[in-house]
């Protein structure tokens, strides 16, 4: 019987596995670019999203790009608390709003030394998430920006579960690393091919096949190896 949660990776555990995380998991509200983790900065708690999501952000303030994201697919704070450490040089912030359940680190610790499934199943989103960090460098060399965009529109829908993204050019470039002008060019390259419709700080995604066959094999690894490790990889 599956755990009354909407995060997707709680809804992987076994039933005795849940059973352990269960009493130390804490209804919270993930306000728009809330601060989950500080760069540098002890970790004392981990989130699994229910809705909304993250962005793992990386680089000097002004410099900054997102090399992650993690909706109800996930947990926040797994690389660094189960790979043995404490803390991590990289910004985790809310980018869609959402709520989600913490769970303090020595909580988490304490299940997953006692659950060797636990232990697997969360080490197995670490890998997907490591491809997923891997498959962005990738992306960022690889590929032009509008290839790089529609990879980035695809994410944000596998973890939104809807057509319509709240996102500002600003924002977007912010995310890719790029001018907000390069931003504006990418996305009306890509509206121009009917695949997205673009209005004041909102994104529509029009043609979900067509954004896949434009994000050409910048998208769909880390979505293909979250369904061999763990299962479902979309809503």
């Amino acid at each position: 019987m599956q755990p009354p949660v909407r995060n997707r990776l709680l809804r992987h555990c076994e039933a005795s596995d849940f059973a352990r995380l269960e009493p130390h998991l804490v209804p919270i509200q993930l306000d728009l670019r809330q601060s989950l983790i500080s760069p540098n900065e002890p970790i004392d708690q981990l989130v699994f999203p229910e809705s909304g999501f993250v962005s793992i952000v990386t680089g000097r303030p002004g410099r900054q790009t997102e090399i992650g994201l993690i909706g109800n697919e996930g947990v926040v704070g797994a690389v660094p608390v189960l790979l043995a450490g404490d803390r991590t040089p990289d910004a985790h912030f809310v980018q869609a709003a959402g709520h989600g359940l913490s769970i303090g680190v020595e909580a988490l610790r304490a299940a997953t030394e006692a659950s060797k499934s636990l232990e697997k199943l969360l080490l197995s989103f670490i890998q997907t998430l490591m491809i997923q960090t891997a498959q962005t460098a990738y992306a960022n060399l690889s590929h032009t920006l509008d290839t790089r965009l529609a990879r980035w529109l695809l994410m944000c829908q596998d973890r939104l579960g809807g057509s319509e993204l709240a996102v500002t050019h600003e924002f977007l470039g912010i995310m890719l690393g790029v001018q907000r002008s390069s931003v504006t060019v990418a996305i009306q390259m890509i509206e121009g091919n009917q695949l997205i419709r673009a209005r004041r700080g909102r994104i529509e995604v029009l043609d979900r096949p067509g954004l896949e066959a434009a994000a050409g094999d910048s998208y769909g690894l880390p979505e293909a190896e979250y369904t061999r490790l763990i299962g479902d990889s979309t809503v």
